[in-house]
């Protein structure tokens, strides 16, 4: 080897091993790790459902009678029971029509404000997290007045708006409702008087797609303010890869429906889904504090 090749061996070499020093260490992730733990340790899905180990996120404990006089599907008994097969119908329709697609962050929203659309959000998200080798993150983004975190039982904590205002991490925020497996919910927080302004930022955008990658296998279900009486639902449409419209039987206005079909005919409309629709049987119904349970849920475009 002449003299030449050496010296540009050499300097190969100290370009390399310079390159790698100066590298800048892999960035910690801001969502905390998820581990699947094989009870029988086969580390087969096929063969057992893999539980979920949350490492960081926090686990509070939730109330079982909480969650059935506030209409979780979660909360068990014939009741819920009943109410559950009609998510398990709504659950089945949305991942026929977005898992082979990639489509994993989905909005729920309504036309007005006291048309289920929280509820629906909540019960699907634990609908959807039920299914075998499947995670769900519900997050509270109806900022102007955040209740996710009421349904569980739960007290007014930081959420959502602390991360868009003052950068609380992501992970720190994050909570893991006891006996729920595999649904983390990050709650809204404290209700923020600039709701739209927050939900429209580029750091809200790049969120949604951080949680959209971050965990490619997992569904983010955004439940946000009502469609036609904040302009928060419209700015977020954009976001996220399909959109889900709760609508009251007997309530919402034809007008209405067709109000919310036309502003969100740019994007990818999942449906509409009839919320308090009465079932065929009245086996299921239910009255109990003039909340009535219905077995049946609708989707239709």
């Amino acid at each position: 080897m002449s003299f030449i090749d050496k010296a540009l061996e050499k300097a190969k070499t100290l370009h390399k091993k310079k390159t790698t020093a100066d590298s800048p260490p892999e960035a910690e992730p801001i969502f905390p790790p998820i581990t699947p733990v094989s009870p029988l340790g086969l580390g087969d899905p096929e063969v057992v459902p893999p539980e979920i180990s949350y490492s960081i996120t926090r686990t509070v404990a939730v109330d079982p009678e909480i969650m059935r006089r506030n209409r979780l599907i979660a909360g068990g008994g014939e009741v819920a029971d009943a109410v559950a097969e009609g998510f398990k119908l709504l659950r089945t329709h949305i991942l026929q029509r977005t898992k082979t697609e990639n489509k994993n962050t989905l909005m729920i929203t309504g036309p007005q404000p006291g048309e289920g659309k929280t509820l629906t959000a909540i019960n699907l998200a634990i609908s959807i997290a039920q299914e075998v080798n499947q995670t769900v993150l519900l997050v509270d983004a109806d900022l102007r007045a955040p209740s996710v975190h009421r349904y569980f039982g739960l007290e007014t904590q930081e959420g959502l708006v602390d991360y868009l205002t003052a950068g609380v991490p992501i992970r720190d925020l994050l909570i893991h409702p006891q006996g729920l497996a595999k649904l983390v919910v990050l709650p809204g927080g404290r209700p923020a008087t600039n709701a739209a302004e927050l939900i429209n930022s580029p750091l809200m955008a790049d969120l949604v797609q951080e949680l959209k990658h971050y965990y490619p296998n997992r569904y983010v279900l955004f439940d946000l303010p009502p469609l036609l009486a904040f302009a928060d639902s419209l700015a977020f449409a954009p976001l996220v890869d399909g959109i889900m419209v709760v609508v009251e039987a007997c309530k919402t206005s034809r007008e209405d429906i067709e109000r919310c079909r036309e502003m969100l005919q740019k994007f990818n409309l999942l449906g509409f889904v009839l919320n308090k629709a009465e079932s065929v049987s009245r086996k299921y119904d239910y009255q109990d504090d003039n909340l009535r349970w219905k077995e049946k849920l609708w989707l239709f475009k």
